[in-house]
């Protein structure tokens, strides 16, 4: 039987195509002094490395890597289903193939109803796929879960988040959660940081239906704010307590034009 090997979508767009190019920047955007402990989960952004990737990085070195991870991303291809797993299968980006967790997928899968395992879902999108090369940077093996949400509904991130704590909780293991986002987009960074902090208030606080609420109702252009209100919503039910924002900021730090801004931000949830 053969393996399906699901190829890199933006290599060579929003990080380095090539191997030893790829292993230099994420090298340059790591943190000189990392102290990473035990995490639930974290909070990254998912745009070109030139622009989130220190940010992704330093939230990244402050949690320690189980073997284990379950990412969850927005769906902005609009390709398939409103809950789209993968359950089989390895990914690839230049620094290698990165296998799936089989027996957790299926374990995720069996719990939601609303979760398809849906390859179709994953085949264009980027916010998973720019994750893999920072947790693949030490060479240390690990598997992984990719969920991707087109579905914004907060009972579908209900639904997913207790379908993950469930199927973690009775694997007996060790999971990091991650919940790949941007924060606003295209605003100045002064409305940016305005409407931001509304949205990580909620993340910091750990309530996971106050930041659906305020991200709709304050129409923050936040783009993963059901990922990461499922990834809270999992993160809850095994046990986390606290959160902390290692860093926020925005395009305006590279781009050095702030009337037209996206923002990233990199929070870690233990």
């Amino acid at each position: 039987m053969t393996t399906m090997v699901r190829r890199p979508a933006v290599a060579g767009s929003f990080y380095p195509g090539v191997r030893d190019r790829l292993r230099f920047q994420v090298e340059a955007l790591w943190p000189k002094v990392a102290q990473p402990e035990r995490a639930v989960g974290v909070v990254v952004p998912h745009a070109g490395f030139v622009y989130s990737g220190r940010v992704a990085a330093a939230a990244y070195a402050k949690v320690e890597f189980p073997d284990s991870v379950v990412i969850l991303g927005p769906n902005h291809s609009g390709l398939g289903a409103r809950a789209a797993l993968m359950t089989a299968g390895r990914w690839e980006t230049p620094l290698g193939e990165v296998p799936l967790d089989t027996d957790l997928a299926r374990a995720i899968l069996a719990s939601g109803a609303g979760i398809q395992d849906d390859p179709l879902g994953h085949l264009r999108e980027h916010s998973i796929e720019v994750q893999l090369p920072f947790l693949q940077y030490f060479d240390r093996p690990f598997q992984f879960v990719p969920i991707c949400l087109l579905g914004q509904d907060f009972s579908l991130c209900q639904e997913v988040g207790q379908a993950v704590a469930r199927a973690i909780m009775a694997a007996s293991k060790r999971v990091l959660l991650v919940a790949s986002t941007d924060m606003s987009h295209y605003i100045s960074r002064a409305e940016a940081s305005r409407k931001d902090r509304m949205a990580l208030e909620a993340i910091l606080a750990l309530e996971p239906a106050e930041l659906h609420r305020v991200v709709r109702e304050e129409k923050i252009s936040m783009c993963g704010f059901h990922p990461t209100t499922a990834m809270l919503i999992a993160a809850k039910a095994l046990g986390a307590t606290r959160a902390e924002l290692v860093v926020y900021t925005d395009s305006g730090e590279v781009t050095r034009t702030f009337d037209q801004v996206v923002a990233y931000a990199g929070l870690v949830v233990r």
